[in-house]
């Protein structure tokens, strides 16, 4: 029997509504924070906060209006295949995100942030934000909601799949941006879908 992150193949607790508010918040909050790190440093990053960070780059935009627009295209499928829980979820979470990457430089500065450790810990907190989304049902939209259905409809990995539009998005921003920080934020990349394509297995821990 096939099943959804809907519908789990075991019947465990499912979370509450605080266990949800919290995953989310940890999960917004982190990625906000990830994101002034790659700014900061004038990195970029792939999946939809990728295409909208390459698109504030280029036009002078903010980040967080760009990545809630880039998303609106995929609520459809988030609502058709996963379904009205995951869309929901996946909504707030980028409403959230978007609203935070707007004030989080007015709370957080950097005087000194090397670029290599930087990207390292970008990926890491990035990776563990969306592994929070993921599992409380969440994601933050765009390629994340393609990634986790295919995961959940033929096994192929979450961050296997994210790695492949990364590739994509990467060898776009080496046209127009410095070489150096482009191959910098590969790292963070990197390590993003590592964390994810090893912590968020189906056989390990189920979404509810």
């Amino acid at each position: 029997m096939t099943h959804t992150l809907t519908e789990p193949a075991e019947d465990p607790i499912r979370h509450s509504l605080a266990d949800d508010a919290q995953g989310i918040a940890y999960g917004t909050g982190m990625a906000s924070f990830g994101i002034l790190i790659l700014t900061h440093l004038g990195l970029v990053t792939g999946q939809t906060a990728g295409l909208a960070v390459l698109i504030s780059y280029a036009t002078g935009w903010g980040f967080g209006p760009v990545f809630f627009v880039v998303n609106l295209p995929f609520y459809w499928l988030g609502y058709r295949r996963i379904g009205p829980r995951f869309m929901v979820k996946t909504l707030i979470s980028v409403a959230l995100l978007s609203g935070l990457t707007m004030v989080m430089p007015r709370w957080v500065s950097f005087a000194d942030l090397n670029p290599i450790v930087g990207a390292l810990l970008f990926g890491a907190i990035t990776g563990s934000a969306l592994l929070a989304l993921f599992r409380h049902g969440a994601s933050l939209g765009g390629i994340g909601i393609l990634a986790l259905y295919l995961q959940d409809k033929t096994g192929f990995r979450a961050g296997l799949t994210q790695l492949i539009f990364d590739a994509c998005l990467f060898a776009v921003a080496f046209t127009f941006l410095d070489p150096v920080k482009v191959a910098t934020s590969l790292l963070g990349a990197v390590v993003v879908n590592l964390v994810i394509a090893v912590n968020h297995r189906r056989d390990r821990y189920i979404a509810t």
